[in-house]
């Protein structure tokens, strides 16, 4: 068993999109970004002036979005409906309302089949979300719930936000926000966030990036003996 399915879960800005990336490209797995599929949903809702609670034409906002990840070189682009995305759907008024429109039952329906579909025509891929281990690969050979402290999440996307220039919250504005974030995430009806009955839980507060991979490419041998 050479290619197995890794899902990723956890908590905002605690850097499990970072770690899928790396690992994908690591193990010449597949990756697919899920948390920005559902930033493109709020995206397009924000620029279409589309509401959380207009049912009709969200439903038809979700199921006319096309969705695409593009490699190029040593980094991957987000297209939505042929517009490419990478930036924007990271800036801080998608970041304000991801949670809302993530919650809905049938945003969250719609994604989880296409996430699936994707996962059935690849032999190796990682995904990285909140229900990645719990719902949309419930048979993933590996599951890895990454976690810290919503103050070393907070500082993390302080200077994240600060190294790409387009940031004007202060720390202890993002810490609140994650907080706040964390607290929609884990309270939502559908598919709340919260580890898979046989996740590994993997606390990131006092690890660096460099050390996270390593811990967790040791459990990546683990499953193929």
């Amino acid at each position: 068993m050479s290619n197995i399915q890794i899902a990723i879960d956890g908590p905002a800005s605690s850097g499990k999109s970072t770690l899928a990336k790396r690992l994908a490209k690591r193990l010449h797995y597949v990756y697919l970004d899920t948390g920005a599929m559902y930033r493109c949903v709020t995206y397009l809702a924000q620029k279409a002036g589309v509401a959380a609670e207009d049912t009709p034409a969200l439903r038809d906002l979700v199921d006319q979005m096309d969705v695409q990840f593009v490699t190029k070189e040593n980094h991957q682009e987000v297209y939505v409906n042929q517009e490419e995305v990478t930036q924007v759907i990271r800036q801080e008024a998608v970041s304000r309302e991801v949670s809302l429109y993530s919650a809905l039952p049938y945003v969250r329906e719609a994604l989880v089949a296409k996430q699936q579909a994707f996962a059935q025509k690849e032999m190796g891929v990682v995904m990285d979300g909140r229900d990645i281990g719990t719902v949309v690969l419930k048979e993933a050979q590996l599951k890895i719930f990454l976690t810290a402290s919503p103050e070393e999440r907070g500082k993390r996307r302080y200077l994240e936000n600060q190294a790409k220039g387009y940031s004007q919250q202060s720390l202890e504005e993002i810490i609140e926000e994650i907080k706040r974030r964390d607290d929609l995430d884990r309270n939502r009806s559908m598919s709340p966030l919260q580890p898979a009955t046989d996740a590994i839980i993997l606390d990131s507060s006092h690890l660096d990036l460099d050390q996270v991979e390593e811990e967790i490419m040791k459990l990546y041998e683990k499953c193929l003996k």
